[in-house]
């Protein structure tokens, strides 16, 4: 058994939510989770998303927005995600896994996710004590 732990885009649960379910996987729990990856070293990559933060705080004269996009290049702001977990048999880890990417990767080049599989020792069905894969 394994559990795998998927860190998403917010805007990615619904096409997230449906692969898994178009691969046979009804059980999985979902949080609301704030976060964030490795700072970016190369900012072309970014300079897209920080002109477009930019352009907001020119067109509304915020300050909020500018400190934002300062936060954004410097590391200090943590961004809403969506954490999955999925307890699955061994079997499945790949076709799961494989699911998951190919709904959350994007063109951005930076913050599409990160996949984590670990090993379960027990599962237990509260409502019948079952235990092991048929706990699960």
């Amino acid at each position: 058994m394994k559990e795998i732990i998927a860190v998403i885009r917010m805007n990615k649960v619904s096409a997230t939510k449906r692969a898994l379910v178009d691969v046979g996987i009804a059980g999985f729990t979902a949080f609301k989770v704030m976060g964030r990856g490795r700072l970016v070293d190369d900012l072309a990559v970014i300079e897209e998303r920080r002109k477009t933060l930019l352009s907001m705080s020119d067109s509304k004269g915020n300050e909020q927005v500018e400190k934002m996009v300062v936060q954004f290049l410097d590391g200090t702001r943590l961004f809403p995600r969506r954490l999955f977990t999925i307890l699955a048999h061994d079997e499945d880890v790949d076709k799961i896994v494989a699911a998951i990417i190919s709904v959350n990767r994007t063109d951005y080049k930076v913050g599409d996710g990160k996949i984590f599989v670990l090993p379960v020792l027990d599962a237990i069905r509260v409502r019948t004590g079952e235990s092991g894969e048929a706990g699960v």
